[in-house]
């Protein structure tokens, strides 16, 4: 996108009005400091594009604008999830910007794109999934942590911003359950199987006093070499290593142990509400992208065993 805006400096309404908004999300809405970036960033260059057509407001947007700059990043190869979700942005913030009167009027209200396309969720079998687990050296205390890290990953179903901002307290080992403060800080209680309470266990009494060394982790669970809480970064990059260890030729992150765990759950049986429960989805239609394998193997057992299949 740099070739078609270029990066010069905003007129100041842009920015104070980016900066209001974003200020409004973290007072009133209470949304993690990553989804305020995203919007940042979204309306920055929302914002370029505007001020590359030589329109100085938000305000003085139109509805042909809005289109022609999601046009714009279709033309630069953004799929239609990400066009989707730069118009939600644009919409959350033109309501903003309605409400508070600094605009009278909502030009994205019109604006529409196509739905984007459910894909079906990479997922991994269960001998895949141990296979990752099992790679992590456990005579090593980064090897006990990493363990620990792939047991939750996948015991839990935890997006990986959701691991890191795990706390000590949050495990309560009594009840088998951990408690998880998911997107808008929503919280959540989600069962620990015994295998990854065994290894939580194990990293908490045996290696974690390790790598605090003193410092002030703020009761961060799963600690870095230096003591600090370890980032999103550091957990794709364990992911990634272990992953090409037990398998090199297939690229595997975070995400699809989340995708994994539900799939696994659904297959055995489960129902699909505890699951929604369990992942922390708002709505059932998110979690029911899980189910194709069930409908996979109806179809199968249709084709198989009707007698004019």
């Amino acid at each position: 996108m740099n070739e078609h805006l270029e990066k010069i400096e905003l007129p100041k309404d842009f920015t104070r009005e980016i900066s209001n908004f974003l200020h409004y999300l973290e007072l009133e809405k209470g949304l993690s400091q990553n989804t305020k970036i995203s919007y940042k960033q979204d309306l920055m260059r929302y914002a370029e594009f505007l001020n590359s057509l030589n329109i100085l407001k938000f305000s003085l947007s139109s509805q042909s604008d809005i289109s022609e700059f999601l046009s714009l990043l279709s033309k630069l190869g953004l799929s239609t999830s990400s066009r989707t979700r730069y118009l939600s942005s644009i919409r959350n913030f033109h309501k903003f910007l309605l409400s508070t009167g600094k605009s009278n009027r909502d030009p994205s209200e019109a604006v529409d794109l196509p739905k984007p396309s459910r894909k079906l969720p990479d997922t991994l079998s269960i001998e895949e999934i141990n296979k990752i687990i099992e790679q992590p050296d456990i005579s090593k205390p980064s090897g006990v942590r990493d363990r620990a890290i792939l047991e939750t990953l996948y015991a839990c179903g935890l997006r990986v911003s959701e691991l890191t901002g795990l706390k000590q307290r949050d495990l309560l080992f009594d009840a088998e359950i951990i408690r998880v403060f998911g997107k808008g800080s929503k919280e959540r209680i989600v069962p620990i199987g015994h295998s990854a309470m065994d290894w939580l266990r194990n990293y908490i009494v045996s290696v974690r006093h390790i790598f605090a060394k003193g410092t002030v982790s703020e009761d961060a669970l799963f600690l870095s070499q230096k003591g600090k809480q370890l980032t999103r970064m550091a957990i794709w990059k364990f992911v990634d290593a272990y992953s090409r260890m037990a398998n090199p030729n297939r690229k595997i992150h975070p995400h699809i142990f989340r995708h994994s765990f539900a799939t696994h759950l659904l297959e055995g049986g489960a129902d699909l509400r505890a699951v929604q429960e369990m992942l922390g989805h708002s709505d059932i239609s998110t979690t029911q992208i899980y189910t194709h394998i069930d409908r996979d193997y109806i179809k199968e057992v249709h084709r198989t065993f009707h007698p004019r299949a």
